[in-house]
């Protein structure tokens, strides 16, 4: 492999990105392309948005990414039972031959993100091609491994990210050029995004985006237990299987940057005030009587100084800042880099839930993740509990760590905007 000019190329080989025969849904058996997609399985907020998503269509992608019954055995029987049906009734169909899909989404205010839809040979860490940058949860992981092992599918893409040439690469101009003719299918979500997808067949023109994407290595941007839980499976089956690949969409970032948004806490149970109680003495805390966004813009310009929190839950703001440094130094790692260590994700868990507030991160219980700012506000203040809002961090500060092959603390990062869920899926015996 020639990695000149490549400096992020490192590895002993980079992405091999194959096609597939996409399953897509018939525009003629269901309400709307719209009505039948999703948020990824982890964004959907539950249960009001599940329950929004499966009275949208009874096709919607939810009931196969999120499918509903009383064990987790049922659920997965369930969502393998539904699938078959919506195959054999035709809502699914397999596309006839096997391409890669270039997938755009566009909004009201002017972003514009377009990349790669293929099947990703799965590696190792240790290999530098697919660079994680957060830590998973092993019951997500499970969980997911049992979805996909019932279904034997990949129902929803992975979003990476690498940095080739932008507009001058070869693959950037394949999707260009793909840009610029009839789609596949269109459509508008409730979100206002609108999504069109292309499928690139040729052979000829598949191999020289086969060769130009094997100079790169990946940042997973999002989708880590999913990523996870493909490598779970990979070793479960033996090579070669259509288990050695999984469903990714790349996105070259030196043409169409992301965004990067936080990822906020919801600690079930636990009063703002008693959160703020245990906190005395040991950060600066400010309590700040202004709508959501002013809040945010304070969160913010504190975050430049260093670590820094807004909870919520009480009807008010409370910024929380300034944490006194012999806590962090006695509570903080001291192993891992700098720019690891004053990460506010870091301090978040392992100052702020293990030593102050004592809540294990993995128990679903305690806590939840929530991506959306203004619903986790509402939630804690309809549930009692404590909102954590976070500061985004840079994609520079996680690509980096990546790099170093350091992890960042689950959850630390949303990119976006993220792939809707329903517009093509792989089934790994089609």
């Amino acid at each position: 492999m020639n990695t000149a000019g490549h400096p992020e190329a490192t590895a002993r080989r980079g992405l091999e990105l194959t096609p597939f025969r996409g399953l897509r849904y018939d525009p003629d058996r269901v309400g709307s392309l719209a009505a039948v997609t999703s948020p990824p399985y982890d964004v959907v907020v539950r249960p009001d948005g599940l329950h929004q998503l499966q009275s949208n269509d009874p096709y919607n992608i939810v009931r196969l990414i999120l499918p509903q019954a009383t064990t987790p055995a049922e659920r997965n029987e369930q969502a393998a039972r539904t699938l078959r049906g919506w195959l054999s009734e035709g809502i699914l169909t397999a596309d006839p031959e096997p391409g890669l899909y270039v997938y755009e989404q566009r909004d009201g205010a002017g972003l514009l993100q377009r990349g790669i839809i293929g099947t990703l040979l799965l590696s190792e860490p240790s290999e530098g091609v697919v660079l994680p940058h957060e830590d998973v949860m092993p019951h997500v992981v499970a969980d997911r491994a049992a979805l996909m092992r019932a279904t034997s599918a990949n129902l929803e893409p992975l979003l990476l990210t690498y940095r080739g040439n932008g507009a001058q690469s070869v693959t950037t101009t394949a999707i260009e050029r793909m840009a610029g003719q009839p789609p596949l299918l269109a459509t508008t979500t409730e979100d206002g995004y609108r999504h069109r997808l292309w499928s690139i067949t040729d052979p000829a023109e598949m191999a020289r985006i086969r060769s130009d994407l094997a100079q790169h290595q990946a940042l997973i941007a999002d989708g880590h237990h999913r990523w996870a839980t493909y490598r779970r499976l990979r070793a479960e089956h033996p090579s070669p299987s259509p288990w050695d690949h999984g469903l990714v969409l790349l996105v070259d970032t030196a043409r169409y940057p992301l965004r990067v948004r936080a990822i906020h806490r919801l600690l079930h149970g636990v009063p703002v005030a008693r959160s703020l109680a245990l906190l005395d003495g040991l950060f600066r805390v400010q309590r700040l009587d202004v709508p959501l966004a002013e809040a945010l813009d304070a969160l913010a310009d504190s975050a430049c100084a260093g670590n820094a929190f807004l909870l919520a839950g009480d009807g008010a703001f409370h910024l929380v800042d300034r944490p006194d440094p012999d806590l962090l130094s006695r509570t903080v790692p001291t192993d891992r880099p700098t720019a690891w260590r004053t990460l506010d994700a870091t301090v978040l868990h392992a100052t702020l839930l293990a030593h102050v507030w004592h809540i294990p991160e993995d128990d679903p219980t305690r806590i939840a993740y929530i991506h959306d700012t203004a619903a986790t506000v509402e939630k804690a203040e309809h549930d009692g509990g404590t909102a954590v809002l976070m500061h985004p961090v840079r994609e520079e500060v996680v690509r980096d760590l990546a790099r170093q092959g350091v992890t960042m603390p689950r959850k630390s990062t949303s990119f976006g905007p993220k792939p809707a869920s329903g517009l093509v899926l792989r089934a790994l015996d089609v």
